[in-house]
């Protein structure tokens, strides 16, 4: 495997969604046979620059929540942030998290006490969530951006699509 290839796969999603995180559905879990997820906070569960979470958040939640254990993962190190959206949500959180690095991931995995593989890590970013979800073998979901039109989010799908050409 060429390094562009193994890079490429890297940061290929297992699923991707072509709307919000709310298309993720418990049929769609149990037919990848997902039994837990690491969710990301901003612009997967709510813009950066929003402070509540949405009424069908909330609705979503409680379905998901029903059936499978879900912790919150963010990069955000402004731990008042995370720690409201969490708490509002009554779920457990990990803030500061530094995806693409794979330990506070592990420790919310290992927390949930499940193989790494019927664990999904669902979020907006191919660099941060998906590369981290595939470096610790997990399924990983990219989903739309909540706050639409990321310059960042262009870029890194940008580049994803010409790594084989700028690594050659």
């Amino acid at each position: 495997m060429s390094p562009a290839s193994s890079w490429i796969s890297l940061l290929q999603p297992n699923l991707q969604l072509e709307d919000s995180i709310l298309q993720l559905t418990p049929k769609l879990m149990e037919q990848y046979q997902l039994k837990g997820l690491v969710l990301d906070v901003d612009d997967t569960l709510v813009s950066t620059k929003a402070i509540d979470v949405s009424p069908e958040l909330f609705d979503w939640l409680a379905q998901i929540k029903a059936n499978v254990p879900v912790w919150l993962v963010s990069n955000n190190i402004k731990r008042s942030r995370i720690e409201r959206i969490a708490v509002s949500l009554d779920l457990p959180y990990i803030y500061g998290a530094s995806k693409p690095s794979r330990r506070k991931l592990r420790k919310a995995v290992s927390a949930m006490n499940l193989p790494y593989e019927q664990v999904a890590m669902v979020g907006d970013r191919l660099f941060t969530d998906v590369l981290a979800g595939n470096r610790l073998g997990l399924f990983t979901i990219l989903v739309e951006p909540v706050s639409h039109g990321s310059i960042l989010r262009q870029v890194e799908l940008w580049i994803y699509k010409n790594l084989e050409r700028i690594l050659s």
